[in-house]
């Protein structure tokens, strides 16, 4: 009876992602939402690194954001997509390959931005508390160093857990209650003891969340310690309005993670609301709060707007 009932993972074909448990009406609704998110968070990170390619004389922390948005980029597109197909399909299946890819992606570029978020805020800490020596201790060699450390972190994160998720016995119901392969998700419809699993995934999640928690909290910290100690006004609101942004955009990352992952097993839907506030909202909102804000995005956009201006009045004139 308990062969009938397990399948090893190596048997399967294919997993079927349940999505969002409504009705048939709302689909379409819930469909047209996806796509208006998704075509912003193209447009945003793409043009984010347009800009970037365009005036590459850009600061330091242009190559933070940069790579901010080509990882929003891919990690929204990792889920965004197969979601879109599914509100359309009936059988809403997704390949054994198909569910270990998107898991592993997903887990790379998640992580990647969480340790790519502390480096940022480390770095926003020296621009504004020791702004002399900015450009010596946030050298270019170690800008390099943090982004490729916060790949290389993302990327042993992944392998253990897609190793950790898919080495587990699979019940006969196929069905994911989520709208992409997590490893929550596909814990659920493990039929093994989970025990060991759960420990090595709690172990690995607070070496990721903890250091990267702890580094941007204690750099606004000084930041804000910093910035109250200035004179002017005008600087006052200036630099707590950054602050309060980019601490607002951390909090939806962060504070949707813990959600999801602390949220009982019998509340699903609870936990797919919060899971798209990291798949899809936050990745939305980082091209405006950390871009827009900046002074050299903005002078670049000014100089593209303004060559695009006298372009076109050149060809009125022509014409």
């Amino acid at each position: 009876m308990g062969d009938r009932e397990t399948s090893n993972h190596s048997e399967m074909t294919d997993f079927i992602l349940v999505g969002f448990r409504v009705p048939p009406e709302l689909h379409s609704l819930l469909f047209l939402l996806f796509l208006l998110v998704y075509s912003m968070i193209l447009l945003g990170n793409i043009g984010m690194m347009a800009i970037i390619m365009t005036d590459p004389q850009l600061n330091t922390p242009m190559f933070f954001l940069g790579n901010l948005s080509f990882i929003d980029l891919f990690y929204s597109s990792v889920i965004a997509p197969k979601a879109m197909v599914n509100f359309w399909s009936e059988s809403k299946s997704i390949s054994f390959a198909g569910c270990v890819t998107q898991l592993f992606l997903f887990a790379l570029f998640i992580v990647t931005e969480g340790f790519l978020l502390a480096a940022m805020a480390y770095d926003r800490f020296i621009s504004i508390c020791n702004p002399l020596f900015y450009s010596v201790q946030m050298s270019t060699r170690l800008c390099t160093q943090l982004v490729v450390g916060s790949y290389f972190c993302g990327c042993i994160s992944s392998v253990l857990l897609t190793r950790i998720t898919f080495t587990l016995p699979f019940c006969a119901s196929r069905a994911i209650d989520h709208f992409y392969c997590g490893s929550c998700p596909l814990q659920r419809i493990s039929c093994s003891d989970l025990y060991f699993c759960k420990i090595v995934f709690f172990s690995l999640s607070s070496s990721i969340i903890l250091p990267t928690i702890t580094v941007i909290i204690v750099s606004y910290m000084y930041t804000v310690f910093t910035v109250l100690k200035i004179r002017s006004t005008e600087g006052h609101k200036k630099a707590f309005s950054t602050c309060i942004s980019y601490l607002g955009v951390v909090s939806v990352l962060y504070g949707a993670v813990f959600f999801m992952y602390l949220t009982p097993d019998r509340y699903p839907e609870l936990s797919k609301v919060a899971s798209l506030c990291y798949t899809l909202v936050t990745p939305m909102l980082n091209p405006l709060i950390y871009s827009l804000r900046n002074k050299d995005v903005k002078e670049v956009l000014r100089k593209i707007l303004k060559n695009k201006i006298v372009l076109f009045n050149s060809f009125l004139t022509v014409i």
